[in-house]
C-alpha cells in the first residue's frame, strides 16, 4: 500500500487532527486552555445532534505555503462527548516521519462545569502506524489519551506541523460519522500562487477571500454518516464527504490535465525502477522460452510473481509512494504492492510487453473520477495488450481515451490468474501513470462466466429422515481464488473444522465424513472441493409423510433486513460480484415413498440478476436444480423494489418442503 489513505486511521471512528507530521512537542507543566478552545466549548449543542454520541463543535485548518510550494498546516478542533461511547471519537492522532515534523501538539479536556485539564506528556503515545507485522513502516503515530474526557466535556487539540515536502495537496474530511456543527479550511498562498479544489458527495463551496491568495472555505451543520444500522452499502470512505485542495503544480485547469499530472507525477517516482539487470531478463526469458502465443507469456510471467515475490512492506518517507528498484525486489523476493507492479513490468517489458503501475483503491467509490486526488491504498498493473488480442481469458480488460486496451490485473492477489479481477476492484476506478496518457481509468465489471460454481450432490434419504451423500463443488473464478487463499492461510485441521462449522450452520444433526481439494495449485484450472457428510432428522415425520427440503445446501439469500422491510434507501446496495452459481442435487427416496407434493418453480429475472429453480421427480428420485446470476456488483436506491422481489423469491425457494408419502 502507498497512497495517503494507507493507514489504520483513515476511518469513520476518527475525530479531530490527523496531520502528516513528525514527533510533537507536548505540555510539560500546566498551561489554560487558548481563547479559541474556551470559545468553541460554548457552542450549544444542536438539537439534529443530542442522540449522538457526540458532535464536532469546531475544527478549523490553516495551511500556509511558502514560495517552494512547502507547507505547514494547523489544526485546532473541538469536540463534545454527549454519551460515554462518545469517549472515542474525542481523541487526536497524527502521523509523523523523518521528513514532516511536528510543531506543537497540545490538547485539553473543558469539563462541563468549567474546569480544564490539560493532557501531560504521559497521555500521549506513539504507535505504529500498521498494525499487522508484514507492513514495516519508519512513520509513526501519536495519539493522545485526554484526561477527564466524559459526557459533558469537550475535548480540544490544537496541532501544528510542517506537511510533506514532496506533496501539494490536501483532502479535507469534513464528513464524519458524528454530526459537526462548524469547520473550515484555509489556504495562504504566496504571491502568484494559485489553486484547485474538488468535491465529492457534496456541493462545491466557494471559497471566500480573507486577503492576497488568503481563501477561507466553510461548511457548517454537517450530518452524521452514520452507517451502523443500514446492511450492504459501499465503503464508509466512499460515501463521506470530503475535499481535496491542490496547488502549485498539481492545480491544473481541468478534471482531465489534474489525473494527468497525478499519473505523471507517479510515472516521476517510479523513473529507472523498472530498470532490468541481465539476471531479470535471463529469467524473463527462460519463463517464456517455447511460448507461442501472448497470454501464455503473459501467464509464466504473472505466476512466477504471484508465486516468488513475497508480500512485505517496508517504508520510510517518500518510500511510502516510490517503490523499490526492480533489481533490488528481484533480489530479496519481497515488496509492497508498487514494488510488485514495478517487477512485473520490468519483467514484461523484458518480455517485449508494455506496461504501467495504476493506483486504485480496494474501496469501490473511493476514488472519484470526478475528484481528483492522491488517494488510494493500493497499486496494481496496466497491460497494455496487442492490437487484435482477444484470447477469451484475458476478460479484465478496459479501453483508454488513447484507444489502447488495457488489461487490469493485481500481482500482490496470489490466487488470482491473470484475466481476472477481484471483486473488490471490479467497478472501480484509477489513476493510469504513463506519461502523456496518463488519465482516471474505470475498472471492468466481469461477466457472470468469468465466476462460476457448479455444485452436483447426490444422496440418499433414509425411512428415518437420515440424509447421506456427497457434494462435489467445481470452481472457477472469485469463489476458487478464495478458496485457494484460505487454503493456503490454514492447516488441515483448521479447514476440516470451518468446512464442517459451515455446513452445520444449514444442516442440523451433521456428521461430516471429510472432504478432498483438488488443482489447488493450478490456477488456470478449476478448484474442486468434494464433500461427504450425513445428517440425521435431515426429513421430518408427520404421520406418514416425511417433508424435506429439496435445497441440501448453499444460501444466496442476502441479509439486508431494511430493505426486505422496506424503508426509504439513499445508498446503492452491494450485490457481492458478478458470477453464476449452478446447484444440482439428487435425493434417493427410502423404499416405499413415493413424491406426493413439490415446491413450485422460482423465476425471476431483473436486470442486475436472475434467479431460477425446479424441483421434479420420477420413481424413487427427487432433484432440485437451480441457477443463480448475478451481472453487477452494486445497485442504485432506485432499484431496492427488485432487490426485494429477487431476494424473496430466493428465500422463498430456499425454505421450500416436498411431502414425501408412504405408500
Amino acid at each position: 500500500m502507498n497512497q495517503l489513505a494507507r493507514n489504520r486511521y483513515l476511518a469513520p471512528l476518527l475525530i479531530g487532527a490527523l496531520a502528516l507530521m513528525a514527533p510533537p512537542l507536548c505540555a510539560a507543566k500546566n498551561q489554560p486552555a487558548p481563547d479559541w478552545a474556551v470559545e468553541a466549548a460554548k457552542t450549544p449543542t444542536p438539537d439534529n445532534a443530542m442522540s449522538a454520541p457526540a458532535v464536532v463543535l469546531y475544527d478549523e485548518i490553516v495551511i500556509t505555503v511558502d514560495e517552494q510550494n512547502h507547507a505547514v498546516e494547523r489544526e485546532r478542533s473541538a469536540v463534545r462527548i454527549l454519551k460515554p461511547q462518545g469517549r472515542k471519537y474525542a481523541g487526536c492522532g497524527a502521523e509523523f516521519g523523518a521528513d514532516f515534523k511536528i510543531k506543537n501538539f497540545r490538547s485539553w479536556t473543558i469539563a462541563a462545569n468549567g474546569k480544564q485539564f490539560q493532557a501531560m506528556e504521559t497521555d500521549f503515545i506513539d504507535v505504529g502506524e500498521y498494525d499487522a507485522p508484514i507492513l514495516q513502516a519508519a512513520e509513526r503515530i501519536r495519539e493522545v489519551n485526554p484526561p477527564a474526557a466524559d459526557p459533558g466535556a469537550v475535548v480540544v487539540c490544537e496541532i501544528e506541523s510542517q506537511l510533506r515536502p514532496y506533496f501539494t495537496e490536501e483532502t479535507w474530511r469534513f464528513q464524519q460519522s458524528i454530526p459537526a456543527v462548524n469547520q473550515s479550511l484555509e489556504l495562504d498562498l504566496p504571491a502568484g500562487g494559485h489553486f484547485t479544489d474538488v468535491w465529492h458527495h457534496y456541493a462545491a463551496v466557494k471559497p471566500v477571500e480573507l486577503g492576497s491568495n488568503h481563501l477561507r472555505w466553510e461548511v457548517k451543520d454537517v450530518p452524521a454518516l452514520d452507517l451502523e444500522n443500514i446492511h450492504a452499502t459501499p465503503d464508509w470512505e466512499a460515501l463521506a464527504a470530503r475535499m481535496t485542495v491542490q496547488w502549485g503544480d498539481a492545480a491544473k485547469p481541468s478534471i482531465e490535465s489534474q489525473w494527468q499530472a497525478i499519473g505523471q507525477h507517479q510515472g516521476q517516482l517510479e523513473e529507472h525502477r523498472t530498470d532490468q539487470t541481465p539476471e531479470m531478463t535471463a529469467k524473463t526469458q527462460e519463463l517464456i522460452a517455447g511460448a507461442t502465443d501472448f497470454y501464455t507469456k503473459l501467464s509464466r510471467i504473472t505466476g512466477y510473481i504471484q508465486k516468488n515475490i513475497r508480500y512485505f512492506i517496508i517504508e520510510r518517507g517518500i518510500g511510502g509512494w516510490q517503490p523499490h528498484y526492480a533489481a533490488d525486489i528481484y533480489r530479496n523476493r519481497y515488496g509492497d504492492c508498487k514494488d510488485k507492479t514495478t517487477i512485473l513490468i520490468a519483467m514484461l517489458q523484458a518480455a517485449g510487453i508494455t506496461a504501467h503501475s495504476f493506483s486504485v483503491d480496494h474501496r469501490r467509490g473511493f476514488v472519484d473520477p470526478n475528484a481528483p486526488s492522491l488517494f488510494g491504498d493500493h497499486m496494481i498493473t496496466a497491460i497494455e495488450l496487442p492490437t487484435g488480442e482477444k484470447d477469451p481469458r484475458l476478460i479484465a480488460r478496459v479501453k483508454a481515451a488513447n484507444g489502447k486496451w488495457y488489461l487490469i490485473f493485481d500481482p500482490t492477489d496470489e490466487k488470482t490468474p491473470v484475466g481476472l479481477l477481484d471483486s473488490d476492484l471490479q467497478g472501480g476506478w484509477g489513476y493510469l501513470a504513463a506519461g502523456a496518457d496518463s488519465q482516471i481509468l474505470q475498472m471492468p465489471i466481469l461477466p457472470p462466466d468469468s465466476s462460476v460454481l457448479q455444485r452436483n450432490g447426490k444422496f440418499t434419504l433414509s425411512g428415518d429422515g437420515t440424509l447421506s451423500g456427497d457434494v462435489s463443488e467445481n470452481m472457477i473464478g472469485e469463489g476458487a481464488s478464495g478458496w485457494r487463499l484460505h487454503i493456503k492461510r490454514n492447516d488441515s485441521k483448521e479447514l476440516h473444522d470451518g468446512i464442517e462449522r459451515g455446513i452445520s450452520s444449514e444442516i442440523t444433526g451433521l456428521t461430516f465424513k471429510g472432504y478432498e481439494f483438488h488443482q489447488i495449485d493450478d490456477l488456470d484450472k478449476p478448484l474442486i472441493l468434494d464433500l461427504h457428510f450425513s445428517a440425521t432428522n435431515y426429513a421430518h415425520a408427520a404421520g406418514p409423510l416425511l417433508l424435506v427440503r429439496p435445497r441440501v445446501l448453499g444460501s444466496h439469500a442476502e441479509t439486508v433486513p431494511e430493505v426486505m422491510e422496506g424503508k426509504p434507501r439513499k445508498y446503492p446496495i452491494e450485490i457481492g460480484h458478478p458470477g453464476r452459481w449452478h446447484d444440482s442435487f439428487d435425493i434417493e427416496l427410502p423404499a416405499g415413498y413415493v413424491v406426493d407434493e413439490m415446491p413450485d418453480p422460482v423465476n425471476v429475472d431483473v436486470d442486475f440478476a436472475s434467479y431460477h429453480s425446479t424441483v421434479t421427480s420420477k420413481p424413487g428420485l427427487l432433484h432440485y436444480e437451480r441457477e443463480y446470476v448475478v451481472r453487477d456488483v452494486e445497485i442504485p436506491p432506485a432499484k431496492a423494489a427488485d432487490f426485494r422481489k429477487l431476494e424473496s423469491a430466493i428465500l422463498f425457494d430456499e425454505k421450500g418442503t416436498a411431502v414425501l408419502k408412504k405408500q
